[in-house]
């Protein structure tokens, strides 16, 4: 029987054999064999040390895997290779993602039956794998960083609210953009955050692949973290081109999500301050 470690290295194996992305590059390496990784079921031998977790197979010397948390099926804050929970594994440099997303955009023209090597496409792939990055690119960003200790101490207990902050994001199940504007309001309890920050949280997770009812909460759960207020409120309001290009192609539509912590949950009035302001013109 395999204790709860060997079956949390077992499981991360899996995912290393069927990972197509980079991120685990520099994680894992084969060491007799450059990019040969064993099937799981060859597995015979699982051997700790204090910095490596060497998995000894039937056909290959073995994997190691590199300074790997011994915990990291159990949670990531421990783990030299995740920085988020929704990004698996941190890529070395966004840069060194290139070649690979170039290469990857260039099969993607060829299966569209077009010529890659023509004029009008043969740096298409670069143009769009730098694209996609910077569409993503709050996976590279942390709250901690945009904050830059713009948390200030004040005695307001007055409801602040930014409006019609613009957005940008992609939705994750057909990879097309959907766009539309931000209102944020809290009550502050003592301490207020630099109004520019606000706009900055909403780019972190907005520049990443999104639906607009997680990037919603995730939003007024960060102004939660950054400075405690009595609540937060949050409504966007989006235009999704997956609904607008393809499928039923209703132009006019707009899907407009909310999400309301603390008071602004608790109290009717409050709430209904908040969403008279956002509408006010």
């Amino acid at each position: 029987m395999l204790n709860s470690i060997e079956t949390g290295i077992m499981k991360q194996m899996n995912e290393v054999i069927n990972a197509t992305d980079a991120s685990y590059a520099n994680a894992v390496y084969d060491d007799t064999q450059e990019n040969s990784i064993p099937h799981q079921d060859q597995l015979i031998s699982l051997n700790n040390n204090k910095d490596t977790i060497h998995l000894t197979t039937t056909k290959q010397g073995g994997i190691h895997f590199k300074n790997l948390c011994k915990t990291c099926q159990f949670g990531h804050e421990n783990c030299t290779f995740h920085h988020d929970l929704e990004l698996d594994h941190k890529p070395p440099t966004r840069e060194a993602l290139l070649p690979d997303m170039a290469r990857s955009y260039r099969l993607l023209l060829g299966g569209l039956g077009e010529n890659p090597d023509r004029q009008g496409l043969i740096k298409t792939p670069e143009r769009a794998a730098k694209a996609m990055l910077f569409f993503t690119k709050g996976y590279d960003q942390s709250l901690e960083d945009v904050l830059n200790g713009a948390v200030f101490d004040e005695d307001h207990d007055e409801m602040v609210v930014v409006k019609d902050i613009e957005m940008f994001s992609m939705c994750e199940h057909h990879l097309v953009p959907f766009y539309g504007k931000v209102s944020i309001g809290y009550l502050p309890c003592n301490k207020i955050l630099g109004l520019s920050k606000l706009a900055r949280i909403v780019e972190i997770f907005s520049r990443r692949l999104q639906v607009q009812e997680r990037l919603t909460k995730q939003i007024a759960v960060a102004v939660t973290q950054a400075v405690q207020p009595a609540g937060v409120a949050v409504v966007v309001e989006g235009v999704h081109m997956c609904m607008v290009m393809r499928g039923v192609q209703k132009i006019n539509s707009k899907t407009v999500t909310s999400t309301m912590l603390g008071v602004f949950r608790d109290d009717p009035k409050t709430r209904e301050e908040f969403l008279n302001l956002v509408n006010s013109k």
